[in-house]
């Protein structure tokens, strides 16, 4: 398993399906499975029977996991969809937008 290029907290792109172009912060990254779970994008419907827990029951809206090679990471500079590499610097592992070559951490 190598570096990851997208983590958790990182703004991101989506670059394929009907969520296409939308924006949003990665909530969580399940390297296993090769998912990405966004905040407000392929957000799924739930509908709730009435439980103890949740008397009133109703419909929840939560989002569903993406997989990673649907998402770019956004480019500090503009936004835009960019691929990721990773440079060395002070002996420090860099992630670096191939766009624009700004660093993204650090």
């Amino acid at each position: 398993m190598g570096a990851a290029k997208i983590k958790k907290g990182d703004s991101i792109v989506v670059r394929s399906g009907k969520d296409k172009g939308r924006t949003g912060t990665v909530l969580q990254v399940m390297p296993k499975d090769g998912k990405v779970l966004v905040e407000g994008v392929n957000v799924a419907a739930r509908h709730r029977k009435p439980s103890q827990a949740n008397p009133q029951g109703g419909i929840d809206r939560l989002p569903a996991p993406l997989h990673i090679s649907k998402v770019a990471l956004a480019d500090p500079k503009d936004g835009k969809p960019t691929r990721v590499r990773f440079e060395t610097k002070d002996g420090k592992k860099l992630r670096v937008a191939v766009k624009s070559g700004e660093t993204i951490d650090g």
